[in-house]
């Protein structure tokens, strides 16, 4: 009478032959699986400690580069209505999460104590401006800075120069080609007579001229709307639908 099989494995099956000598056994293949899973996780968790070593490694690096951002500096012309039309485009097209927005603005000097520089009482534009960044990008951080200058345009880029900014922002006021022409031949004849450069053109065109950084002149197209303007050192008038 047969005897019934307990189970059923590769490794006990035998080759048939009646006097054959029996042939060793193989390595069980469930062992083998067993013990080549067994070196594999002690691999992959020791690899798997340096990937995530390395990775926070990494991570810190990318954290700290995420942090540090740039300084966008806006003119802010006395809150003029360029100045906020300048602040408004700063904000929806140039002013990152992580990036400083500097509001500058240019006071004659006020004598040898400079009083007129540290006064916030004379800063009531800057404040408002300040609020404006608040309500519409509350994330950004916001400084307050005044310069000092007979001319705005060379106070300007003076300030943007020692603050290290990488954008600058300048209101535009809308100018006839009458004004143009004459303001271009009256920096015609100070750089004859060997002046600055810095009377004839307006400070905007001054700004995106002789800035050290990167410079845009902005002004809405019309009243009404109808996107924006925007002058750089190597184009004119810009039309930005937005």
């Amino acid at each position: 009478m047969a005897r019934p099989l307990r189970s059923f494995c590769l490794h006990r099956i035998r080759s048939g032959g009646g006097g054959a000598a029996p042939t060793a056994a193989p390595p069980s293949i469930c062992g083998a699986k067993e013990a080549g899973s067994s070196d594999g996780c002690g691999e992959s968790k020791s690899l798997k400690g340096e990937e995530d070593e390395e990775a926070k490694k990494k991570g810190g690096s990318e954290a700290v580069a995420v942090v540090v951002g740039r300084k966008v500096m806006v003119a802010a012309d006395g809150g003029s209505e360029e100045a906020r039309t300048a602040l408004h485009w700063a904000l929806s097209h140039a002013v990152r999460p992580c990036d400083t927005l500097v509001l500058l603005d240019v006071v004659r000097g006020a004598g040898g104590n400079g009083k007129n520089r540290r006064d916030p009482r004379g800063c009531q534009h800057l404040e408002a401006m300040r609020s404006i960044c608040q309500a519409k990008r509350p994330e950004v951080r916001v400084e307050l800075s005044l310069a000092e200058g007979k001319d705005r345009g060379p106070a300007i880029v003076e300030a943007a120069r020692k603050q290290g900014v990488s954008l600058l922002v300048v209101g535009q006021k809308k100018r006839s080609v009458t004004w143009r022409l004459l303001s271009m031949w009256m920096a015609g004849v100070k750089g004859a007579a060997g002046g600055s450069g810095g009377g004839g053109a307006s400070a905007a065109d001054y700004c995106v001229q002789h800035a050290a950084c990167m410079a845009l002149a902005v002004r809405r197209k019309s009243r009404r709307g109808g996107g924006y303007l925007i002058t750089t050192r190597r184009q004119r008038d810009f039309w930005l639908l937005a």
